[in-house]
């Protein structure tokens, strides 16, 4: 019993010094954005500001637009979930189970593809964008995006593992595929895809470096493109720069908090039907 006490308290310890790692960072960020520009530069670092102040949150809003940038990185969040959701669903369902010529040839195709980076292909997604003459705008950030060949692996393992049973059951009552997928695969595969939908999400929030080459004015530039503002060849204002950080996190922490319940009962209720 004093063995398997003292586990349990190894365990809980380890996980205590896991959290504070993990949140660790995420509170530094917050406090230095509180505090001004000497304290925030002072050695050695101040763990809480002597004098709290939000000037730093008024500078970034007037400095850079953060409201069209907000709003511009809902839109290609939102859309790029939601494509990104329906394709991965309908391909996975194909290749797990729909039996065509050269399925398992086609999708070792795709997956090998997975070993090419994405900054070998900017080019040619570059070249595409243009030609289409979407350049600086939203649709350049949505339209290279709409599809996944990572998520569609993650849920077509998973719909490989609903039982057969039940898809020939569901034919033999007269269900057709369309019908199956959506009442019976996608309700089953639930944790899966809301892994997939959060994880696109936060890649898509949290992307940089594609919508700095396909934008050119600010009305269409996203969150954390605003963060470049902030830093200059005179320097870097790292109180603003944490205020600016701070705020393009918070809607990714609020969604978080919003979507636990969500997330825990939905791999409970995987890991009961699985």
């Amino acid at each position: 019993m004093k063995q398997l006490q003292f586990g349990k308290i190894l365990i809980y310890l380890l996980l205590i010094v896991g959290a504070i790692t993990m949140v660790f960072p995420f509170f530094w960020m917050f406090i230095s954005s509180l505090k001004t520009a000497a304290e925030v530069n002072t050695t050695p670092p101040t763990l809480w500001p002597s004098i709290l102040t939000f000037d730093n949150f008024i500078y970034a809003f007037e400095t850079a637009p953060f409201a069209r940038y907000f709003l511009n990185s809902v839109i290609v969040a939102f859309f790029n979930v939601v494509l990104t959701g329906i394709t991965t669903i309908l391909a996975a369902f194909a290749f797990s189970r729909l039996k065509f010529p050269g399925k398992e040839v086609l999708f070792s195709l795709l997956l090998s593809l997975m070993m090419i980076p994405f900054e070998m292909l900017i080019i040619t997604n570059y070249t595409t964008i243009a030609d289409l003459g979407l350049i600086d705008t939203l649709s350049a950030m949505i339209i290279p995006f709409t599809s996944s060949i990572f998520y569609t692996y993650i849920l077509r393992n998973f719909f490989q593992s609903i039982p057969d049973s039940l898809y020939h059951s569901a034919r033999i009552d007269g269900a057709s595929n369309w019908k199956y997928l959506w009442k019976i695969m996608v309700p089953i595969a639930k944790p899966a895809i809301i892994t997939i939908l959060l994880l696109n999400a936060i890649s898509s929030w949290n992307a940089f470096m594609w919508p700095m080459l396909v934008t050119n004015t600010t009305n269409n530039r996203t969150l954390p493109f605003g963060l470049y503002a902030f830093i200059s060849e005179s320097g870097v204002r790292y109180e603003v720069l944490m205020a600016a950080s701070t705020i393009v996190i918070l809607p990714m922490v609020i969604l978080f908090l919003f979507m636990r319940k969500s997330i825990v009962s939905s791999v409970a209720q995987g890991g009961t039907k699985g």
